[in-house]
């Protein structure tokens, strides 16, 4: 790729320039900010099913756990204080992402991220040398911090560096960071749990201070974005790295919507207040329900609790972990899959496939529970069972990785117009964070109580997103993310909300406004 020239045409003019290794070496040190909320992910799972983990901090947990073989399947694991190790840090995510999208807007993207590592690395400081659970929660909470501000810069800074016909494969170069952080957590979690030390749950958890380094050190040699330098006060900076990360000089065109979006975003003093207009009435709507319904897909209670819930269907320690491996691995591939595809097919397509996909698995896994373990919860796999139970997750896992996963990042990072992006992406996290937290603290207890119909409720969902998807989001793919309002003013839906004077007319001369798309 790198060296291949491409015209961008939008609004009846061209954009000049070629994918460089200088914007691909940008985006993946970025994107490695993934790598810090992945590795989380995939490490409280395996760890809270870690027998000397749980008999340090949780041995409530782990007694009823040892003594419910006989018993109801679906509750042996049930704590409020166990999830909330797990589930605190999105707490933290959340309140950090409205802080972080004042640092972010004003100081620049990579100062956020340079913030994301060295929080994340004291948190995994804590937790790796906690003696309690005050100490392990507040480490939580500082990893929590990290997580908030990588995830509101590190989609923004991809989306403002990459070129509009490339934006959604380098943009998903988040969500492929964060799957690697899964499967590379949980290839952690199977090798420490073999440790006879007993300690290997502290590894686990003070490993996740690498991602957070690379954070750091990234963050050091990564140029701000055009962009963000811009909408500081520094044109011929901006310019100058516009033109290297597009490899060429010609950058004219390009530059000029960039300095009158950035004169645009300056005259909006409350990005907050404005947000919630009539005309960023689109933007604001999917800021809040894309994050909601990603979370409501049920894909956490896979990746947070694979090693759990696996043990919880009667698996060894080392088959529900080397389970948890095999999806994250799965997850890892099929994210790769939306790389090579968002671009061609667009977003829409991999939203509808990957809603349909997840659908299917999630009533057939209910199907098969339900069979097995009914609502008393007593009951048994064969390893047949277990196989063909590992496989409908790992599909299921595969159309949420090249469809909800990536895309859940990508269109909130790119539909909103610069004066109000902060603010957009800090929606987009908090919303995202807020209902992490809340899925995450009552799985355990929602599926005590719902059993197998758990899997119902979260299929339930997957369809309304799914019909949601088919009429409210339109396609952006190749659009240029600073004419992103074309998008919208031509939607049969949203078009009576964008007024005339958000889309400029290039083909007539500057500042003509387009009254009909």
């Amino acid at each position: 790729m790198a060296g291949g020239t491409f015209n961008i045409e939008s609004g009846g003019r061209k954009y000049e320039g070629r994918i460089t290794l200088f914007v691909v070496f940008t985006c993946v040190v970025a994107a490695s900010g993934g790598l810090l909320f992945g590795y989380d992910i995939g490490i409280s799972g395996g760890v809270t099913s870690m027998e000397p983990f749980l008999s340090k901090f949780f041995p409530s947990v782990e007694k009823k756990m040892k003594n419910s073989g006989d018993g109801n399947m679906y509750c042996k694991f049930e704590s409020q204080i166990l999830t909330l190790f797990t589930s605190s840090l999105y707490v933290a995510a959340l309140v950090a992402s409205f802080f972080a999208s004042v640092v972010t807007r004003r100081f620049g993207r990579k100062i956020s991220m340079f913030v994301a590592g060295l929080v994340f690395l004291l948190g995994a400081i804590l937790n790796g040398v906690a003696n309690s659970i005050v100490l392990l929660i507040f480490g939580r909470l500082s990893l929590g911090v990290g997580v908030g501000f990588a995830n509101q810069a590190v989609p923004v800074y991809l989306a403002e560096m990459a070129p509009a016909k490339f934006r959604g494969a380098l943009n998903i170069g988040f969500s492929i960071a964060c799957t690697i952080g899964i499967l590379v957590a949980n290839l952690v979690n199977y090798g420490t749990s073999k440790l006879k030390s007993g300690q290997g749950w502290r590894i686990s958890l003070a490993l996740a201070g690498v991602p957070a380094l690379m954070m750091i050190i990234g963050s050091v040699f990564l140029p701000d974005s055009p962009n963000s330098i811009l909408a500081r006060g520094h044109p011929e900076k901006a310019k100058k790295v516009l033109q290297k990360i597009r490899g060429t000089k010609n950058v004219d065109e390009e530059f000029q919507d960039l300095v009158e979006a950035s004169e645009a975003a300056k005259k909006v003093e409350h990005p907050w207040r404005n947000i919630t207009q009539p005309r960023y009435r689109p933007q604001l709507v999917i800021c809040c329900l894309i994050p909601l319904f990603q979370q409501l897909t049920g894909i956490n209670v896979i990746m947070f609790y694979a090693p759990v819930l696996f043990k919880t269907l009667g698996m060894a320690d080392d088959a529900s972990l080397l389970s948890a491996v095999i999806t994250g691995s799965v997850n890892v591939v099929a994210t790769v899959v939306s790389i090579g595809t968002v671009d061609r097919l667009g977003r829409r397509a991999l939203f509808l496939e990957g809603g349909v996909q997840m659908i299917v698995c999630q009533i057939a896994v209910a199907v098969m529970i339900g069979l097995k373990f009914g609502v008393s919860g007593v009951g048994s796999l064969t390893k047949g069972d277990a196989n063909l139970l590992l496989f409908l997750i790992c599909t299921y896992v595969a159309g949420f990785a090249w469809s909800w996963g990536p895309l859940g990042w990508l269109v909130p990072s790119e539909i909103c117009p610069l004066e109000i992006r902060s603010a957009g992406q800090a929606i987009n996290v908090s919303v995202n964070m807020l209902f992490t937290f809340v899925i995450g603290q009552a799985f355990l207890t929602m599926l005590c109580s719902m059993k197998f119909g758990l899997f119902f409720f979260f299929a339930g969902f997957v369809i309304i997103m799914t019909l949601f998807v088919a009429f409210f989001i339109p396609e952006t793919k190749n659009v240029p993310i600073e004419e992103i309002n074309t998008v919208w003013k031509a939607h049969w839906f949203w078009g009576k909300y964008i007024p005339d004077d958000a889309i400029i007319d290039r083909t007539h001369g500057k500042g003509k406004a387009v009254a009909n798309l």
